[in-house]
């Protein structure tokens, strides 16, 4: 284990609330994010501190270079790397509560457990035809448009342990009907939590 990965303080950081979301892509994971900026909450894309690794390479921001950056990371400082660099980010304002958006895998929980005094983690789910629909038609540069390029990046997420990390969360949302039905979940989930 690598004793120097920039790791924050070993105490827990005793912030109000930190929800952790995890889901497949497409699942729904940044409505949930939206609803919870609009609700006041500020929101922490565990993507974009792997995005920005991409763009300081001067690489364009493609499922490719995006997945080869998070496993380089990975493989160097280890399966919680992106939840550390996103620790370190959420510590330099320490707001009163947080959504951390994008968990991709049970060692990332484990890390916010143990660091977040007050770590809740969501799983939003959605069925496979329903989420290569979503990327479809929603234009990201680093969507995939067929089954077997939506496949292999379900089965590159879960080589970082998504399937294990959604076991853990304590709460799941589906999200298979309306969007006003989902909002409303979301609403719920989080007068509820706070």
């Amino acid at each position: 284990m690598h004793q120097d990965r920039g790791r924050i303080k070993d105490d827990i950081i005793k912030i109000m609330k930190v929800i952790g979301v995890v889901g497949y892509p497409a699942s729904g994971k940044g409505e949930f994010s939206n609803i919870a900026k609009e609700q006041g909450i500020p929101v922490v894309v565990m993507g974009d501190m792997i995005r920005r690794r991409v763009t300081e390479k001067g690489l364009p921001l493609t499922d490719e270079n995006i997945g080869n950056t998070a496993r380089e990371l990975r493989a160097e400082l280890g399966m919680d790397a992106i939840a550390i660099l996103t620790a370190n980010e959420i510590k330099k304002s320490m707001p009163p509560a947080v959504i951390i958006d994008g968990i991709r895998g049970d060692a990332e929980v484990k890390y916010f457990r143990s660091v977040f005094s007050e770590f809740r983690l969501l799983a939003v789910t959605a069925s496979f035809e329903t989420r290569l629909f979503r990327m479809k038609n929603r234009g990201r540069s680093d969507d995939t448009t067929t089954p077997e390029t939506l496949r292999a990046r379900d089965e590159r997420e879960e080589s970082f342990g998504l399937a294990r990390a959604m076991s853990l969360a304590d709460t799941k949302i589906e999200n298979e009907s309306t969007k006003e039905e989902f909002v409303a979940g979301i609403k719920t989930y989080l007068e509820n939590i706070a």
